[in-house]
């Protein structure tokens, strides 16, 4: 019972049995009739039939362009999209006003990248937007911190921030076994940082970060007052992440995408206390984030009107807030003690197999939704190639996470990642099949 309360049980068979039931593509089959075994949810999840007939709802009784017109289609519209940012931040256990929607995590993060590089002059803000602009502005000599496990998408637009400004990006090495080596934090993080961006969950190796007050990389980045912007794209889909928008939890923003955790593409989410958003410039201008508009110049909505130019994506919203919802149903808690038991499951039958080897963390409690290895002698499409055969869809490739893979010194990596709907017999069926690969390949047992 830690922190006095109980320790959550994973789903049952017949719990994911019907969970699964609610997946109308998972009962489908593939590669001449074999049954569909779906592991490739860190890529993107399969959508429960809540969230399919949440956006058919949207679009049968109540489309409309949201916050235009005064017609009741337009009301309508507007109250089903701002209902959808409510359930986003109850999810978050945040503020509705600290929820902007975006495309995806990607852009996200590269809006929260483009604030940097472009607030306010100094004089133009005052009190405490001020405060947050001087932290927003970045220029020769100061410096960006990631980490060598990022996706390119937490990578690229920062190291586009340091050749527009000249400052220089930095980055917190990973050690053989797959963990942050926090040990070269003082080296790293220092007066000049300004930003610290890291993931939650590592989309190849799982790796679950250490974030919140007591993080070590956290209370560097609090000592030399860097804003702490965290992906939490492959966390959300399996952990209850309220204490990340907590006041004491040392995080500033987060991001997560639509599509993975249950909900439609073209969708994502991006929190931030709502200090940084005010004194964050808007990413992309036009309708509907302005507040007066004259020939000479224009006014900014508030947040987070603010970075939501343009009609946006309502039916997306609506569909994702059904996706949250139906995870919240289930319980964030048992969604995790249920992935914990994946994990376990998967590690101890790769385990079995020494021709494969796991990359990352050994300890199952240390990783979240994905386990990526290698079979040495077998390039992973060659992997993923068997596997899909037999009906089982993998990811293969470096996972957007190109530099992780040179650390690791290997080319590419073959993936097996969850969600809330996959089973245990699934893990059985990915392990059968991919006892072909060495025959197939002619390794020695």
């Amino acid at each position: 019972m830690p922190n006095g309360r109980p320790v959550a049980q994973p789903l049952s068979g017949v719990e994911i049995a019907r969970i699964r039931a609610d997946f109308p593509l998972l009962g489908r089959t593939v590669r001449d009739g074999r049954p569909l075994v779906y592991l490739d949810s860190g890529a993107t999840s399969q959508k429960p039939r809540v969230v399919l007939d949440a956006e058919r709802e949207f679009y049968e009784r109540h489309n409309a362009a949201v916050h235009r017109g005064a017609h009741q289609l337009a009301e309508e519209a507007t109250d089903a999209f701002e209902g959808a940012r409510a359930r986003v931040a109850g999810f978050l256990g945040a503020d509705a006003g600290e929820v902007v929607f975006t495309k995806n995590g990607t852009e996200g993060l590269n809006l929260l990248a483009y604030a940097f590089s472009n607030a306010s002059a100094p004089g133009a803000l005052d009190g405490a937007e001020e405060a947050w602009a001087q932290r927003l502005r970045i220029g020769p000599g100061d410096e960006v911190v990631v980490t060598e496990m990022e996706h390119h998408a937490n990578l690229v637009p920062w190291q586009e921030l340091c050749r527009r400004t000249g400052a220089t990006l930095r980055w917190i090495g990973v050690s053989d076994d797959g963990e942050l080596d926090v040990d070269t934090l003082d080296d790293v993080v220092g007066e000049r940082t300004r930003v610290v961006a890291l993931t939650h969950v590592s989309n190849v190796l799982g790796t679950l970060n250490d974030i919140g007050p007591a993080s070590p990389v956290v209370q560097a980045a609090r000592d030399v007052g860097a804003i702490v912007v965290l992906d939490a794209c492959q966390s959300a889909p399996h952990l209850d992440i309220r204490a990340l928008t907590a006041p004491d939890s040392g995080v500033d923003a987060l991001v997560f995408t639509g599509h993975k955790t249950l909900g439609p593409s073209g969708v994502g989410v991006l929190w931030a206390r709502r200090g940084l958003l005010e004194a964050m410039p808007p990413f992309l201008t036009g309708g509907s984030m302005i507040e007066i508009v004259r020939m000479e110049g224009s006014t900014w909505a508030p947040p987070p009107a603010k970075f939501e130019a343009g009609v946006p994506m309502a039916a997306q919203a609506v569909g994702l807030a059904a996706g949250l919802d139906y995870l919240t149903e289930v319980g964030l808690d048992r969604v995790h003690a249920h992935d914990q038991q994946l994990m376990r499951h998967t590690l101890d039958v790769l385990a079995d197999r020494p021709w494969v080897r796991v990359l990352g963390p050994e300890d199952p409690a240390r990783r979240v939704g994905a386990v990526a290895f290698v079979v040495d002698g077998v390039h992973p499409h060659d992997v993923g190639q068997v596997l899909d055969d037999s009906g089982i869809a993998v990811r293969t490739g470096h996972h957007c996470a190109w530099p992780l893979h040179r650390r690791l010194r290997v080319p590419a990596s073959t993936r097996a990642s969850f969600a809330v709907y996959t089973g245990l017999e699934e893990i059985d069926a990915f392990a059968q099949a991919l006892d072909r690969v060495p025959d197939v390949f002619g390794l020695a047992g």
